[in-house]
């Protein structure tokens, strides 16, 4: 069983953690290897290299992983209460 408060927690912070990865990528590498349309597609109200888009980025890339998780875990204790731990056929 999984406890969904901390998995909802762990999967924000990732996403969270990844977003600042991509943008420090995208401030070391050439244009061509961006990803800040990618980043401007999927976050809405996003604009690369601006403090508010990257505040903005930021809470909202938290928000879809702490969504991950609180969609992900109620299903997953659902199928682990349905199917057992411990059954043989594995």
């Amino acid at each position: 069983m999984l406890n969904t408060r901390l998995v909802t927690w762990a999967l924000g912070l990732f996403t969270a953690v990844t977003f600042i990865v991509c943008v420090i990528y995208g401030l070391v590498t050439p244009q061509s290897l961006h990803m800040h349309t990618f980043l401007e597609q999927v976050l809405p109200g996003f604009k690369w290299l601006t403090w508010w888009g990257f505040l903005l980025g930021l809470i909202e890339s938290f928000l879809y992983g702490a969504y991950a998780g609180l969609v992900f875990c109620p299903i997953y204790n659902r199928l682990h209460r349905h199917f057992g731990a411990g059954r043989s056929g594995d």
